[in-house]
């Protein structure tokens, strides 16, 4: 009979669970703290976004395509012409449709690597409502095993604490690959930040030529009546001012410049380097469009061939892009969806209506129909279909 209960601090054995090793080193310094994003997401969104063209079309093209493409519920056995979540999915919430709800939440991932969906659920635990939440405003709150226990939720000083410990997560995280960062995703904006910084100051730059007439600046040389070379103080004030007032800005443009004696104007032409601003901007606008996957040609930039016509840009785009994207995050969608309705069902882009992939679908459908040596069932899960019943 041993004496284990008299030790100090004796504790029951539990059954060990099952965790990753590395959990605890993970959270070792962040336990019970907020994990902030380790960028500026709404500087990001404001200078790649609200005040960059190609940053603005690229996150915009991307999100309404992958937001417009058709989507199928199925399991293993049928597809779903009339479900609850076709029906949520429809019409997520009173103020938005299935494509507003969509292309904010693939904009929100594009922005700043991470997107948040809230369900609101009934009594009986379904969800009835889905709302996507700023991925500015949200916060990961890591557990001691490195996983989150909680999403925080700020807005003007006042926080909203959603419960991830249980088996249903009210909030679904979805984010991209990030290198250096457990809790956050790492978006395509960020990897763009640099080229947008070029680009937006070549924008300044060629703003500030149309203001001075869109011709260079020049010298004022000033050699007095006895050759001295500097003027008096009033002198020079009263000449800064002229300057200011009547030939600068846009409407003074073309306007004649009075000099008195001693003063002599000297234009100063480009450079060759000066002339390269344009080149510049453009091979900038190319590296933003790189670092979200749209083809540059597709954006109306000049000098791209990197494909030989629209088209296959277009299906490119479609390919590598839009369904990759689209793809994954219906997938999280569906398995976070499943959770709360104890469903295994599965939603995904249908590939037999994007008009863009139609060539692919056409051939790839030949050869399977002549594929022989297959029977009915290998063809369907070829080609993604669920298997027919025996009564059909």
């Amino acid at each position: 009979m041993g004496f284990n209960f008299l030790r100090r601090g004796a504790q029951a054995e539990v059954p060990e669970k099952k965790a990753s090793a590395t959990g605890p080193v993970v959270a070792y310094q962040t336990t019970g703290r907020v994990a902030w994003s380790p960028r500026d997401a709404v500087s990001l969104t404001r200078t790649g976004f609200s005040s960059n063209p190609v940053g603005f079309r690229s996150v915009k093209l991307i999100a309404e395509a992958a937001a417009a493409l058709p989507l199928v519920l199925q399991d293993a056995e049928q597809r779903f012409e009339a479900h609850p979540l076709v029906d949520l999915v429809a019409r997520p919430n009173p103020m938005q449709g299935r494509a507003e709800l969509l292309e904010a939440l693939y904009a929100q991932l594009l922005l700043t690597g991470n997107a948040y969906v809230e369900a609101v659920s009934d009594l009986d635990g379904a969800p009835e409502e889905l709302h996507v939440l700023r991925s500015d405003r949200m916060s990961v709150v890591p557990g001691p095993d490195g996983w989150p226990v909680a999403y925080e939720y700020a807005v003007g000083g006042r926080k909203h604490r959603f419960d991830a410990s249980g088996p249903v997560v009210p909030v679904c995280h979805i984010k991209s690959f990030h290198p250096q960062d457990d809790h956050y995703g790492f978006s395509p904006m960020q990897a763009a930040a640099m080229a947008v910084d070029v680009h937006n100051s070549a924008s300044r730059w060629s703003k500030a030529l149309l203001d001075n007439a869109a011709r260079p600046s020049g010298a004022i040389v000033y050699r007095g009546a006895e050759g001295q070379g500097s003027m008096n103080s009033d002198q020079y004030d009263r000449l800064v001012s002229e300057m200011e007032s009547h030939h600068q800005g846009a409407r003074n443009a073309g306007r004649p410049m009075l000099l008195e004696g001693g003063l002599d104007w000297k234009p100063m032409g480009f450079s060759p380097s000066d002339m390269e601003f344009q080149k510049t901007k453009e091979s900038a606008a190319r590296e933003i469009a790189l670092a979200f996957g749209v083809p540059p040609m597709l954006l109306g930039i000049q000098g791209d061939a990197t494909y030989s016509n629209y088209q296959e840009a277009h299906r490119a785009f479609y390919r590598l892009t839009v369904l990759p994207l689209a793809t994954r995050v219906t997938a999280a969608l569906a398995h976070w969806l499943a959770r709360h309705t104890g469903e295994a069902v599965e939603i995904k882009p249908d590939l037999d209506q994007v008009p863009a992939l139609a060539a692919e679908r056409d051939a790839q459908w030949s050869r399977v129909a002549g594929a022989d040596f297959l029977t009915q069932a290998e063809k369907r899960a070829l080609l993604g279909l669920p298997a027919v019943s025996a009564d059909e």
